[in-house]
């Protein structure tokens, strides 16, 4: 039989609508706490984390809900399963575009942030995310940001925070230095204007002395292998030696770093950058001075980016006066000035070994520099004025002289033991990753609490005297000289040295959006706590995160600072582990219908908004997890939005074909079985796609049949309750079952009955199909022929030879 149920409170209407539903549900999870994380430190826990998103103005687009709703259903899973979840959400609401924002429309930064998190805050809400909003954190808060600015106090004390003159990019018109990806073809890549370099005192964190922490702490967590390999490479870990070149005449040496102190006999020319030191100290006594400055004032509007690009035209001048000394055979090779070796990585200075870097080899055939081989496979040499050789992994050093005849890895060995030896070298582990640049010349941002006292130097803040707030300000303009504009507020920049009392002025700058996004993981734990940045209990229970997704452009200096962070937290027994995220996943991002990437000026920009109003919340979410698999990139489709929408709709008319029995039906018992096997697995490993075609799957096996027990009715709504959960609760209350579906334990499956009792199988006269059967899989060879030969009929004539039966797959009937 049939069965109807109606409450008097929702009157099921024929056509799903999802504007009541959706706004009503949303109301309820609301007034429930539904999603709240307990307390209960006794309960199995699940941290689930998604980046926390910078609140822009233009609101939430359609690649935010992507890994919001993947982590939303393992959320909503766990959950059922009976843990005790953490599934937060924040705002990550410093930094330069809010400011600039502010600058252009006079509204000051903190009325912009508040505006854009209500509107951020709205839209998701409007989606169905199961956040727990009570553990809700902003960077910009000052109780959390005097956690962030005690953070820098302990790295400070701990002498890992520092002040340095360095060379940075500069915008013309924000006023404000930029990170190498901000600056575009010699301009800011926000406002267009051209960028220099210009030389800075800036605070710095000493992240390189934590380098070799970083890549060990890889080996003990479960990333996909192309993020570690990315934390890998931007790390940079080398084994090398350091060498001294002398110059010339000269006191001074010029120091490299080198992983192939074999090729030393190879080098025919050194060269600088631009920025280095000897440079101003020899000036008198380069004759082509001129020339020198000319070419670096043109570097100085390149990014270190542009500067070390690969494929660019090589450019350089020689300097006429100096020359350096190769330390192996005491030859003097030229030294050259170019701009694709920089000051802030290594020594400012290489060695050139044209014969076996493409670089240099372009670089000396422009300028008509000697190239000498030194490796060789086989002993042979080769024509490298046509090409560089670049395949010296292995081979044996030639041209030479004491390390003739080995293979590279002896004569790197022998060439360390001859520098060691005559004290112009040493082995040496390098790095690529350099110190973090830490500061900022602008407002918007977290104080620095430090003072300078001309006495003392360089003074924390006392810890009781955080946060350190952000002074109101009339003006938050950038100014003119580079400096912060809090410098211009002397009442508050003037102070006392907390450590001899003394007059001292207040640091200006201010920290960069990385520091609050670098630790805001650990507050969720403990949100609301006044006297640390969490409880010993709440970090102890809840970390390490158990799942983390972000995007790909967040897999190296985001999640680099904060495993940085949280490591140091760690040494200082502020934390109970030594890496933050036990699972580090990323998605794929979704590109617009023409395939580009998403963008006002290619007129591509889908909003969520729109979705949510015409299609619905469930459908938006469905759509995002079926348009491809999670971590690859997809094309927006209108299609396949209408597609996931009318799934929905027929999933809201089982209702009408629905029978009373509790149990699964024999017809679907193995196959429910199989659904929960299969969407179970998939929601776990970033098969969404698969986990939803799988539900469609069931849905039109039970539409062609034209029932659905009510059993199978509760278990289908509990599988698609995750990535559709306004549309199933309204049918769980629908059918009059009591309670929510997010209070539902979730459905198991029986290993055995995913394994189907009946198999289809080819029946073939002469090896050539002719009908297929349906059998039971343990049915005898006899009965199976039997079955074949009546399914045949008039078809099988002739004498039959042999009968062939391959076991649940094939029978073969041999006639003549």
């Amino acid at each position: 039989m049939f069965l109807c149920v109606f409450k008097e409170e929702c009157v099921m209407s024929a056509v799903y609508n999802h504007k009541t539903v959706e706004k009503k549900w949303q109301q309820i999870w609301q007034d429930e706490k539904a999603f709240a994380a307990t307390n209960d430190y006794s309960k199995p826990k699940y941290y689930a984390l998604v980046e926390f998103p910078y609140p822009s103005g233009q609101g939430l687009h359609v690649g935010h809900p992507r890994p919001y709703t993947a982590l939303d259903i393992v959320a909503r899973k766990r959950r059922m399963q009976g843990y005790n979840v953490l599934y937060p959400m924040g705002w990550d609401a410093f930094g330069l575009p809010t400011e600039n924002y502010a600058i252009k429309n006079k509204i000051h930064p903190k009325i912009v942030t508040k505006n854009n998190i209500d509107h951020f805050k709205e839209q998701l809400q409007s989606i169905g995310y199961s956040f727990d909003w009570d553990r809700e954190i902003n960077t910009t808060d000052p109780d959390y940001y005097k956690w962030t600015q005690w953070i820098f106090l302990k790295l400070f004390k701990a002498g890992l925070a520092y002040k340095q003159e360095m060379p940075i990019n500069w915008c013309t018109s924000c006023k404000v230095g930029l990170a190498n990806e901000e600056v575009v073809n010699g301009v800011c890549e926000r406002c267009g204007s051209p960028v220099v370099r210009k030389v800075k005192s800036e605070w710095m964190l000493k992240i390189t002395d934590y380098a070799d922490k970083l890549i060990e702490g890889l080996d003990h967590v479960d990333y996909i292998e192309r993020v570690k390999t990315q934390q890998k490479n931007w790390i940079g870990r080398s084994t090398g030696a350091e060498v001294d070149f002398a110059i010339a005449g000269k006191e001074d040496k010029l120091r490299i770093y080198t992983t192939r102190c074999d090729t030393l006999f190879g080098v025919t020319y050194m060269v600088v950058s631009p920025e280095h030191p000897y440079l101003d100290k020899y000036k008198d006594e380069i004759k082509n001075w001129d020339e020198i400055e000319s070419y670096r004032e043109q570097a100085s509007r390149k990014s270190d980016f542009e500067r070390a690009e690969l494929a660019k035209d090589k450019t350089g001048v020689e300097i006429d006066g100096l020359k350096a000394v190769n330390p192996v055979n005491g030859k003097e090779v030229p030294i050259w000035v170019s701009d694709y070796v920089l000051m802030s990585y290594g020594t400012g200075a290489i060695m050139a070994v044209p014969a076996h870097d493409e670089r240099d080899w372009e670089f000396a055939k422009k300028f008509n520099l000697p190239i000498i081989q030194v490796v060789a496979k086989n002993g042979e040499e080769v024509d490298v004025n046509e090409a560089a050789f670049t395949d010296v992994a292995t081979g044996v050093l030639i041209n030479s002289d004491f390390i003739n005849g080995l293979e590279v890895k002896e004569a790197k060995e022998k060439m360390i033991e001859f520098l060691t030896e005559k004290g112009i070298g040493n082995a040496k582990v390098n790095y690529k990753l350099r110190d973090w640049v830490f500061s900022r010349q602008r407002y918007w941002g977290e104080p620095i609490p430090i003072v300078h006292c001309d006495k003392c130097g360089y003074v924390p803040v006392d810890e009781s005297e955080l946060p350190l707030l952000l002074p109101e300000v009339e003006s938050y303009m950038p100014t003119d000289n580079g400096e912060s504009p809090l410098a211009a507020m002397t009442d508050w920049v003037n102070t006392t040295c907390p450590c001899c009392g003394g007059p001292a002025k207040r640091e200006t700058d201010t920290m960069p959006q990385w520091a609050g996004s670098s630790w805001y993981f650990l507050r969720y734990t403990d949100p609301h706590n006044t006297e640390t940045l969490a409880s010993q209990e709440a970090l102890k229970y809840w970390l390490p995160v158990d799942w983390y997704n972000g995007g790909m452009e967040h897999t190296t200096l985001h999640l680099l600072y904060s495993r940085f962070w949280h490591r140091f937290l760690y040494d200082q027994k502020v934390v109970p582990c030594p890496e933050p995220y036990q699972k580090r996943t990323s998605h794929g991002m979704i590109l617009g219908e023409n395939g580009e990437k998403m963008s006002k000026s290619r007129g591509n920009v889908v909003n969520p908004d729109d979705i949510v109003r015409d299609y619905g919340a469930d459908t938006l979410r469905t759509y995002e997890m079926f348009i491809g698999a999670f971590d690859a990139a997809a094309s927006w489709s209108e299609d396949g939005v209408k597609g996931c929408r009318r799934f929905l709709d027929r999933v809201w008319k089982l209702q009408d074909i629905m029978t009373d029995e509790e149990g699964f039906s024999k017809e679907f018992e193995t196959k429910m079985h199989q659904t929960i096997k299969k969407v179970s697995f998939d929601y776990e490993n970033l098969k969404y796609n698969t986990a939803i075609a799988q539900l469609m799957t069931m849905l039109n096996d039970f539409s062609k049949a034209g029932k659905i027990t009510k059993g199978e009715l509760k278990t289908y709504l509990i599988l698609l309750n995750p990535v559709a959960p306004h549309i199933t609760e309204e049918m769980w209350e629908a059918i009059g079952e009591n309670g929510r579906v997010y209070q539902q334990t979730w459905p198991e499956y029986d290993e055995a009955k995913t394994v189907e009792s009946m198999v289809e199988i080819a029946v073939q006269i002469n090896g050539k199909t002719k009908a297929t059967i349906n059998i039971a899989k343990d049915a005898d060879k006899d009965s199976v022929i039997a079955a074949a030969k009546e399914a045949l009929g008039s078809r099988l004539s002739g004498n039959i030879i042999k009968e062939i039966y391959v076991p649940g797959r094939i029978v073969n009937i041999v006639a003549k």
